[in-house]
């Protein structure tokens, strides 16, 4: 197997406030990855230096074979799928579906005067019905249900068949049936052998897909734990996580978890 994040004694500092604190950890291209901890673990920031948007305070950062520093950034960030609230609220409302998928080709967010052919636009439809949206092809992101934006832009990351899908809370903000068809959707992604390197970032052990194969939990910007998913999701290192105890329960699958009472 290869390689595709190695962070090694990764620390990034903010001003007095260390956001990341001396964490190690290897993503191989074979496997999906969950993160989880609560809100100010660090997730997204690791996630802005697994995706080279940001530089580490010290440490080595390696992403796809180069390290982040002695690379130029521009020509690594097109080879890994990015999916975050912030790129959805930069997407025109205007914009057809067909063509927030098919800009990524370029990188840009809107057409513009860019040239796509006909190869280009017979991905983006392919990948919008693997992900089950080939109906919206022809609507404006604007009219889009929450769900169906996101299914769109997981859609958008794929287009240049990337070696790495970043997944930033991918089911923020949705409703219970909407979480479980995007879970369903990522399970299915997740078990094809031909998809990339996949990390995603969630609060909730229920949104992590059947297919992922590892987790890393954060707390306080320092790896509580991470390895293969049946190791690590216990209720000692769920609860050690999110600092109360909790119950932890796993059926075909998918995991649940409350507090214990």
């Amino acid at each position: 197997m290869t390689a595709v994040v190695e962070l090694a004694d990764v620390t990034v500092k903010r001003g007095q406030a260390t956001l990341l604190d001396r964490v190690d950890w290897m993503v191989e291209d074979d496997e999906r990855w969950v993160i989880l901890g609560p809100n100010g673990a660090g997730k997204t920031t690791l996630l802005q230096v697994c995706s080279a948007q940001i530089h580490p305070t010290s440490g080595v950062v390696g992403i796809l074979g180069e390290v982040v520093g002695t690379v130029d950034v521009f020509e690594l960030r097109p080879r890994i799928g990015w999916t975050s609230a912030a790129v959805g609220d930069r997407i025109p409302r205007h914009e057809l579906v067909r063509d927030v998928v098919v800009s990524a080709s370029y990188g840009v967010v809107g057409r513009w005067r860019e040239h796509y052919d006909e190869l280009d636009h017979e991905r983006a439809r392919e990948l919008l019905v693997g992900i089950g949206a080939g109906a919206l092809l022809d609507r404006t992101f604007g009219t889009l249900s929450e769900g169906e934006r996101k299914r769109v832009q997981i859609a958008r990351a794929l287009m240049t068949d990337p070696e790495l899908l970043i997944l930033d809370e991918p089911a923020a903000g949705l409703d219970l049936g909407g979480r479980d068809d995007l879970v369903t959707t990522l399970s299915t992604l997740a078990l094809d052998e031909f998809a990339p390197a996949t990390v995603l970032v969630s609060h909730h052990v229920e949104e992590i897909p059947p297919g992922f194969t590892h987790a890393l939990m954060l707390r306080g910007g320092r790896a509580v734990a991470a390895g293969p998913l049946p190791y690590v999701m216990t209720e000692e290192i769920l609860s050690e996580t999110f600092g109360m105890s909790l119950e932890l329960d796993e059926k075909d699958g998918r995991y649940s978890a409350r507090r214990r009472t």
